[in-house]
């Protein structure tokens, strides 16, 4: 086994960034779309089904696998805005946000890095977009901050943007977070935020909702969704011009909410949670079908690369909704099902010798900052965050290998973040919950969702809530932790006792990287958000640090 600390990943990607593009179609800077699904469970992707599973319908992303290349060990964290923050700056979360925090939290005494989500001087992969000559968009869940101008899409360095900022909003009437004071009462506060400013007039009327669906009222996603064909439209017939498209979907996060007619294509399915659960899939399968559509329609795919993947595993709590069979676990934890997700890529920009092709090296949600740099032309390094003394980034170039000039992945080794308490309302320390280093993994602390759920979950025979189910693993051979998880892909057979000695180096290795946590003081919710809300944005949330 070699170790290594994670930020020395930098080291090789800055070398291949310098080398410039190969011959072998990058030189012409693929368009990039890429797609970041929400909570999107592994047993949940049609590609991982048998072809006789009718409960799950997801054609377009089954086609553009079989077109494309298969991520079949992607890592992110186990909770949406730490992978989020993550693939914004090219860092593994325990170098940047480890937390679920609202956006309103925020500590006057670090200027720098006192808030939800990214620290201020960390320079966003939009930014190094933009370096590279590309029109950038952001549309669909930000949840990486929203105290300063600076943690806004536009100071992230997006031009055109449609997004909500906390980790979920009402898909009818946009409403997030918690009540505000106003002259008239607590009042429900509109995460819909345009470019520079309230989305106004976007958001549909207050009286919609899942039980309220009116002509008048449009789908969050829906929106989202007409936003992406609009930036491929105002593409076509640029052949200079080159567009790098962020499209988050709300879905499958919950409140699960979905238009009736999707409701109705699933109702042999007993469980209300899984019903609703396939139709939000189909849903974005549908819209993302719409998009690739176009894109071959006017031309642009053939010089497209297509990205998707989760943010974590599918939540296997009640009213969450997801699957993750075979693996263990599922979102809120570092088992398998919590951090290896669904990804893939496609395109006309991939090389034909890897369409229908399945990798099994590993990829992680911030490799793509240091990815994009290169098929851009650019030097990921982040400059702007050393002078503020802040980590650098942990991205790794992985270009090389999905395009098939190479046969393994540069990356050898995941270091999996955690906090305690995992609570929006309470700020913890960083920890390294664990370690993947080659074909092993070592888990440290208490983990929740610690157990399998069947090939159909959840349905309406089940009682089981894995939330409720608890391991606890040791810092000691004997009551630890490890995995071979290459061969035990499901987490079956802890092989501690069997291997001290490995066990022993792949704990000092996570004493080792622990001590380069990154861990600010994020401060506290604060009613400024609330006043600004109110006062300044006529009900909408946005920035409230000036």
């Amino acid at each position: 086994l070699y170790f290594i600390g994670e930020h020395m990943a930098v080291i090789p990607v800055v070398l291949a960034a310098c080398l410039g593009l190969t011959d072998d179609g990058n030189g012409s800077r693929p368009n990039i779309l890429h797609i970041i699904l929400d909570d999107y469970g592994w047993a949940d992707a049609g590609w991982h089904r048998d072809d006789n599973y009718t409960d799950l319908r997801t054609p377009t992303m089954d086609g553009l696998v079989k077109e494309g290349v298969e991520l079949d060990r992607f890592y992110a964290f186990q909770f949406c805005s730490p992978s989020r923050c993550a693939f914004q700056t090219g860092r593994n979360p325990i170098h940047v946000n480890v937390l679920g925090l609202d956006p309103t939290w925020y500590n006057q005494d670090d200027p720098v890095s006192g808030y939800s989500g990214i620290p201020r001087n960390m320079t966003g992969i939009a930014e190094v977009m933009h370096r590279a000559n590309y029109t950038t968009h952001m549309y669909g869940k930000w949840d990486v901050g929203m105290a300063t101008y600076e943690h806004t899409p536009r100071g992230r360095g997006y031009d055109h943007s449609l997004i909500y900022y906390h980790e979920s909003n009402d898909y009818w009437n946009s409403t997030a977070g918690t009540t505000c004071p106003s002259p008239s009462g607590p009042t429900q506060i509109i995460d819909l935020w345009s470019n520079t400013g309230p989305a106004t007039g976007i958001n549909n009327p207050s009286n919609c909702s899942q039980d309220n669906q009116t002509p008048s009222c449009v789908y969050e996603d829906a929106l989202f969704a007409g936003r992406v064909v609009q930036a491929v439209g105002n593409a076509t017939g640029k052949p200079d011009s080159r567009f790098f498209i962020v499209w988050s979907p709300h879905i499958v996060h919950e409140p699960l909410q979905v238009p009736s007619e999707y409701i109705d294509m699933f109702r042999f399915i007993n469980d209300t949670d899984r019903r609703l659960y396939h139709a939000m899939t189909y849903f974005v399968d549908e819209a993302i079908g719409n998009v690739t559509a176009l894109l071959k329609a006017t031309g642009l795919w053939n010089n497209t690369l297509v990205v998707v993947h989760s943010d974590n595993g599918g939540p296997i709590y009640p009213g969450g909704g997801g699957n993750n069979y075979p693996l263990k676990g599922g979102k809120m934890s570092n088992w398998e099902g919590g951090i290896r997700v669904n990804g893939f890529v496609s395109g006309g920009a991939v090389p034909g010798k890897m369409r229908g092709q399945k990798v099994q090296g590993y990829v992680t949600a911030w490799d793509w900052y240091s990815t994009y740099a290169y098929l851009g032309g650019v030097n990921p390094n982040d400059s702007r965050a050393e002078a503020a003394r802040l980590p650098p980034i942990d991205s790794f170039n992985v270009w090389p290998y999905l395009s098939g000039q190479v046969t393994t992945s540069p990356r050898n080794q995941i270091p999996l973040g955690n906090s305690y308490p995992q609570d929006p309302d309470s700020f913890a320390e960083t920890e390294l919950g664990g370690l993947i280093n080659g074909d092993y993994k070592i888990l440290i602390g208490t983990l929740t969702q610690s157990g399998w759920t069947g090939p159909q979950y959840p349905n309406t025979s089940s009682t089981w809530n894995p939330s409720m189910s608890h391991n606890k693993c040791g810092e000691l051979s004997t009551n630890g932790c490890l995995f071979n998880i290459i061969n035990d892909p499901g987490e079956h057979h802890n092989i501690a006792e069997e291997q001290p000695e490995l066990f022993k180096q792949m704990y000092r290795a996570v004493k080792e990287i622990g001590k380069n946590m990154f861990s600010p003081n994020r401060g506290k919710r604060d009613p400024a958000a609330c006043h600004a809300a109110v006062e300044m944005y006529d009900g909408y949330w946005g920035p409230f640090v000036v």
